[in-house]
């Protein structure tokens, strides 16, 4: 998220832009703008470019809209969407929760596909309207008519983490009734696909020099998926990695507790400077009454820390997400990711009895899954 700026919010779903996004927007619209559309007719320099940069516009709206779908239809189906951000390689639409059962799946997967197609036949109907109209305009909507039906048919590719990679893993799902074994043979299909562009561009460049740049280019988008299917599963069994395990089994038994009555200054002297937390649990005869971070204190100035309490600042406990000793820890996991949360406390009877740490949470995670 550091490297990512906010943009905006639809369907409850904030939109980013990361930051290595710039890059290739601002690449596409000067090939558009110097030898895309100079090629179609003799247009000043001025209209190429102003073609370019629409185009390029509504080329990355063209991919929100396609994250939308998936967006959508995944909180429909109860699969919370946190954000979806733009970047080098495309949209990313971050899904905080696995997926429940293949239909769910099969039906978030080819929403994204099914919505590059419906813009593909949208921009072809608006070339259709303007070839007599406005050549300029309709060589622009002939171009993003076309990269919508090439992003819809590139995402159908049955490679994890593809959209299409995703339909043929719930189709395995489906059969095998098994989502860790459906998961590892759409894994080993991603890497396949994956080593096929690659073997494939090195054939281009060998064979065919004339088209160098397209054989590298294969090569690149072939080493990029690859490293995206073995991300996607490493995070797979990950996850896999807790189902066994409770909130009770892997909390911390032991955690900083303080008083809602305590001065600002009294915690920063105490526990900030001479301990080194950063998250407080705020307690009362054992009592969730909130939590308070580094960042609720930096809030208030220096000379007003005396006359502050914590109770004044903290986050009160109606709003803090808390887990049961009984939940399992992926649903846990699953719930800090959604809230952006570091630190979980575990309630028993009403009291605290345990926090959950979601670094915590990983790095056990990575030793019981081998990595």
């Amino acid at each position: 998220m550091r490297n990512s700026i906010h943009i905006g919010k639809l369907f409850g779903i904030e939109l980013r832009v990361d930051y290595s996004w710039f890059v290739i927007f601002f690449l596409l619209t000067a090939i558009l703008s110097l030898q895309y559309f100079p090629t179609h007719r003799d247009w000043a320099a001025s209209t190429c470019w102003t073609l370019g940069f629409i185009t390029s516009i509504l080329f990355f709206s063209s991919v929100i809209a396609h994250e939308l779908a998936h967006s959508i239809v995944s909180q429909r189906n109860d699969i919370p969407v946190k954000s979806i951000t733009l970047f080098i390689f495309g949209g990313v639409a971050r899904i905080t929760k696995e997926m429940t059962q293949p239909s769910v799946e099969f039906k978030i997967a080819i929403a994204g596909p099914l919505c590059s197609l419906g813009l593909g036949a949208l921009f072809y109907g608006l070339w259709f309207a303007t070839q007599t109209v406005s050549p300029p305009l309709a060589v622009m909507f002939s171009y993003l008519s076309l990269i919508n039906v090439a992003l819809a048919i590139f995402n159908m590719l049955p490679g994890f983490p593809l959209d299409g990679g995703r339909v043929f893993r719930s189709g395995v799902w489906w059969l095998t009734k098994s989502y860790e074994r459906a998961t590892r043979i759409a894994y080993i299909s991603g890497r396949v696909m994956a080593y096929s562009f690659i073997v494939g561009g090195f054939i281009v460049m060998f064979l065919f020099s004339a088209f160098w740049l397209n054989g590298l280019w294969f090569i690149f988008i072939g080493f990029i998926l690859d490293m995206a299917a073995r991300g996607s599963y490493r995070q797979s069994k990950l996850r896999a990695a807790l189902k066994p395990w409770t909130a009770g089994e892997l909390m911390l038994r032991e955690w900083v507790s303080i008083s809602p009555g305590l001065s600002l200054r009294e915690l920063v002297e105490n526990y900030l400077l001479g301990v080194g937390h950063r998250y407080f649990l705020v307690t009362e005869d054992g009592e969730l009454k909130g939590t308070v971070t580094l960042e609720d204190v930096k809030k208030i100035p220096p000379e007003r820390r005396g006359l502050t309490t914590v109770a004044q600042v903290m986050t009160p406990a109606g709003k803090v997400a808390t887990a049961f000793p009984s939940d399992d820890a992926a649903t846990v996991l699953e719930m800090m990711e959604g809230k952006d949360a570091e630190h979980m406390p575990v309630l028993y009877g009403g009291k605290v009895v345990g926090i959950i740490v979601r670094e915590e949470l990983w790095r056990f995670a990575q030793i019981h899954a081998g990595y």
